[in-house]
């Protein structure tokens, strides 16, 4: 049974699409209008074998309607006037595998889908391979462990256009990047590489830039190569040129970027149009490194294609075999890790495996307890929002208030409801305000943390910023704290502020490039389709010291169990080419 939730944008689109059909004319609005709903729950496509046969729950509608098998129902689409195939330039298109496309997503797979293939199949030609082994050794030692991943990685990138390096939090993905700007700076001429670093969001390119600030320092290289390694990471809209009023960009297939290799970290969280925009402005001479966690959640928008890559790249033929590198040596946490044993389990499906590491955890590091009722909620939330804010709320400094903040977090499945991250955020502002640690006398009250939702140029502020609201010590008005790249704090007039939301809580979508000493995750009571193990896996991970989830064990083994599952003809497309 598919549950059609139609919204008023799936039936507009459904009634232009199918304007002046007479015949099966229910049926075509409702696959047009599921096809619709799909795209908004980040699906690229319809798959018409997937929904053959099924019965659909229509709103308003007493009977569900039962949908005919897959020959029937690509014989009902054919008779749209808005329908054509591959190469044809209609609203719709299917494809030969029976994928139902809105043509925008379709010409977005095909141009993302060539595009990797053709730097796949490139090596750099001007690339010195005496000198590149000449300087491995320095970078890399040799090791009698097991296969050096991170020299593997190094390699691939330096000899190929096209690269990605996937790993969980602590496998060492920044340290390789890191070195990979080292080796590709003592090449002939690299000094005089236009090298682009990249985030989807600002508080993922703070961290990569104060990463790399700090790691290039320990490089076996000399200080004019170290000053030559950039800094400076920039938002992918940033880099791309945003023009006001457009969803279009400066750089563009027409105009590209000024640049010799782009470099992109937090690349799960790239979706399918803003990637194409990114690979439709690269030179071609270009090389471009993706960096990313393929187990973590895919982007809020449409496709998931970090996690398409990685999956092509594993089957037998692909053309892009060699060009993904899996880390999978964890350097953060050590072998007795509840962290890194309880991501392991979870991110292979395992319940059973997570529920018994919970309960054979001697330490306070991963911990599960039933999901509070409404009436006990508050109670329950009182011991860990007073001991995990309290210290940044007694901070006596800007400075010291950021660094406390992001010792502890409450994660969330949901935004909305007592469970979500409003309700979240309202119980700890409430047990903040009774403890006397706040006054909720004002929006902007002395110690709201805000989280910036856009990106606004202008003050130099981007989605996914965290920043505390605190009285400026030395005027004493309320401004607003942020944390820069280079270490410094910015303030801002509250005012100025762009969207934003407080920050006690927030959902774990919200919280990819983040890290936090202690977490809290917390699930609803009953289970939902949106609880899934990428989900619990990337609230898990943002942990650097504990996680305490809020859960039933039926609702977290149910979580643990479901895929988050993107319906996509990208990997096959990178696989057979077609």
């Amino acid at each position: 049974m598919i549950d059609f939730i139609e919204r008023p944008i799936d039936r507009q689109a459904a009634a232009f699409l199918c304007r002046g059909v007479t015949e099966n004319a229910e049926l075509l609005r409702t696959v047009v209008s599921l096809l619709s709903q799909a795209v908004g729950q980040g699906n690229v496509c319809l798959d018409m074998e997937e929904i053959a046969g099924q019965l659909v729950r229509i709103p308003g509608k007493d009977e569900p309607l039962r949908l005919p098998d897959a020959s029937s129902l690509i014989a009902a689409l054919r008779s749209l006037h808005t329908l054509g195939g591959p190469g044809e330039h209609r609203p719709l298109i299917l494809d030969a595998a029976g994928r139902l496309y809105l043509y925008r997503y379709f010409r977005y797979e095909a141009l993302i889908a060539d595009a990797i293939r053709a730097r796949a199949a490139s090596e750099i030609g001007s690339l010195d391979e005496a000198a590149l082994a000449a300087t491995l050794d320095r970078y890399f030692p040799p090791s009698e462990n097991a296969e050096d991943r991170q020299r593997q990685a190094a390699l691939t990138a330096l000899r190929r256009h096209f690269s990605v390096i996937s790993g969980g939090p602590g496998t060492g993905k920044t340290t390789t990047v890191v070195r990979i700007l080292g080796l590709m700076l003592e090449q002939q001429g690299g000094e005089r590489l236009r090298i682009a670093m990249a985030a989807p969001t600002g508080k993922a390119a703070a961290r990569l830039a104060s990463s790399i600030t700090s790691l290039r320092e320990a490089l076996p290289c000399a200080d004019e190569v170290k000053r030559a390694i950039p800094s400076q990471v920039t938002t992918i809209h940033r880099l791309l040129g945003t023009l006001p009023g457009s969803t279009g960009f400066r750089h563009n297939e027409r105009n590209p970027l000024p640049c010799d290799a782009v470099i992109v970290d937090e690349a799960s969280m790239v979706d399918l149009p803003l990637m194409t925009a990114l690979v439709s402005a690269l030179p071609a001479h270009a090389r471009l490194i993706l960096i990313g966690d393929r187990d973590q959640l895919a982007s809020v928008e449409a496709g998931a294609v970090l996690g398409d890559i990685c999956r092509s790249a594993e089957s037998p033929g692909s053309s892009i075999a060699g060009c993904v590198t899996v880390l999978d040596r964890n350097y953060r946490f050590g072998d007795g890790s509840g962290i890194a044993a309880l991501s392991r389990a979870v991110n292979a499906g395992d319940d059973s495996e997570a529920l018994r590491l919970f309960a054979d955890s001697g330490s306070a590091t991963i911990a599960i307890e039933a999901t509070p009722t409404r009436e006990t909620l508050k109670k329950r939330l009182a011991a860990p929002v007073l001991e995990g804010f309290r210290a940044y709320l007694e901070a006596g400094t800007p400075a010291e208030a950021l660094r406390f903040f992001d010792r502890f977090r409450i994660l969330t499945a949901l935004r909305e409801g007592p469970w979500g991250a409003a309700g979240m955020n309202h119980a700890a502002e409430t047990l903040l305000h009774e403890a006397g640690l706040i006054r909720l006398d004002s929006q902007f009250y002395r110690g709201r943390p805000v989280l910036v939702t856009e990106n606004d140029y202008t003050h130099k502020l981007f989605n996914g910023d965290t920043g505390i609201i605190l009285p400026d010590p030395e005027s004493g008005h309320l401004r607003a704290f942020f944390a820069a790249p280079d270490g410094t704090i910015r303030a801002i007039l509250p005012e100025f502020l762009p969207r934003h939301e407080t920050a006690f809580a927030m959902t774990v979508h919200k919280s990819q490039g983040s890290e936090f000493d202690r977490v809290l995750i917390v699930l609803p009571p009953e289970d939902s389709v949106l609880l899934t193990r990428e989900l619990i896996y990337t609230g898990i991970t943002r942990a650097k010291q504990s996680v305490t989830i809020w859960s039933d064990d039926a609702v977290f083994s149910a979580a643990v169990k479901r895929r988050t599952e993107r319906r996509s003809g990208l990997g096959e497309r990178l696989v057979i080419g077609y």
